[in-house]
């Protein structure tokens, strides 16, 4: 139930501030907005403003902004034609580097999205780093600790007899025994007890491991600090996501994509770590949803974009018949990519289970 809730709200906010930005900027170029939607598919609740119709719909997966002018529709004479372009608060109406601001809007809210929930979380729970005390923070799966019964808060006070008052004893110990039977002494709770664990080794380090992290703790700083460090972290992910999205798709590195299955229980874990992980984790996922909606794929922002572009450049925009079959060519894709992605990570999911 966690999971669920907290998958929904994260989306929520991503879709929200995606949407917003389109919203706003379309009202204030003076374009008609006729709905503000969050989901797709069949309506579950509405309410219809002065000129928008704002609703809730049955799937969780997005939303959308619908502009009034803004698709082809097909005229008396059975014509593809832009809608309503020469009405003062149509889409069509406006120039073109009006229709890009509102277009451009969208993924821009999601980097103000992040670089937000970034410097709320510095600034009122303060900033994340690894804590120096011997307990378990947080397990690995599949990882030695796990599967012996360790669990997180587990306080371990000694390895072989060794004793391991904070984490750098703790970790130069189990290091330094890669491969090999160890004796961990822990308590939990006023209990003491004794796990017997064989170490693997790391392939990279060559270090012993057993799958085991440092407790979370947060140091409070000033709000002027927590604004510069939020809109510094939010630069170096976009950077960073950028730079490893342009790699999968030139095949430097291999293309793991996590679909929406993936996502949910990333978020779920997040959530279960604490509030605070659940914001870093939302902001994150925020810019990688920006970034996604700025590359040219036909039925995302980037491709209206460079439509627009070319549009200032030739004089005139692409036929109308054109653009509505490249937007859903591309919708049709990018729907049975998302199937594809789901059903691996589904998979997946059996496969650790067996």
């Amino acid at each position: 139930m966690l999971t669920a809730l907290s998958f929904v709200f994260s989306l929520a906010v991503m879709v929200i501030a995606h949407e917003l930005g389109h919203f706003m900027v379309a009202k204030w170029q003076g374009i008609k907005v006729l709905e503000f939607s969050l989901g797709f598919g069949p309506k579950l609740a509405s309410y219809q403003g002065k000129e928008t119709l704002y609703a809730l719909r049955l799937i969780p997966l997005g939303g959308f902004v619908k502009l009034y002018g803004i698709d082809a529709v097909t005229d008396e004479q059975g014509k593809t034609v832009i809608a309503s372009s020469q009405e003062q608060n149509s889409f069509m109406n406006k120039s073109v580097w009006r229709r890009f601001t509102v277009i451009a809007a969208g993924p821009l809210m999601n980097f103000v999205l992040a670089g937000a929930l970034f410097i709320m979380v510095f600034a009122y729970m303060g900033i994340p780093g690894a804590g120096s005390s011997n307990i378990i923070g947080s397990l690995i799966d599949n990882k030695p600790a796990v599967q012996n019964g360790l669990l997180q808060g587990d306080r371990i006070i000694a390895v072989d007899n060794i004793p391991t008052p904070d984490w750098n004893s703790l970790t130069n110990v189990i290091h330094a025994k890669p491969d090999q039977t160890i004796a961990l002494s822990v308590e939990r709770g006023i209990e003491q007890m004794t796990f017997t664990i064989l170490t693997v080794q790391d392939p990279q380090s060559g270090f012993g491991m057993i799958g085991i992290q440092p407790e979370i703790v947060y140091e409070h700083v000033s709000v002027f600090k927590a604004i510069n460090l939020g809109l510094t972290n939010t630069v170096m992910f976009t950077r960073e996501i950028f730079v490893v999205l342009i790699q999968m798709i030139t095949g430097q590195i291999p293309a793991e994509i996590g679909g929406p299955v993936a996502i949910a229980q990333a978020i779920g874990d997040a959530a279960r770590a604490g509030l605070a992980n659940l914001l870093l984790l939302t902001a994150l996922l925020s810019v990688n949803l920006g970034l996604v909606n700025l590359f040219p794929i036909p039925a995302l922002d980037g491709s209206r974009l460079v439509f627009l572009f070319l549009e200032g450049i030739r004089r005139k925009p692409l036929p109308p018949e054109k653009e509505n079959m490249i937007h859903l060519v591309g919708f049709v894709l990018l729907i049975a990519l998302m199937l594809a992605i789901t059903y691996q990570d589904i998979a997946r999911i059996f496969t650790k289970a067996n």
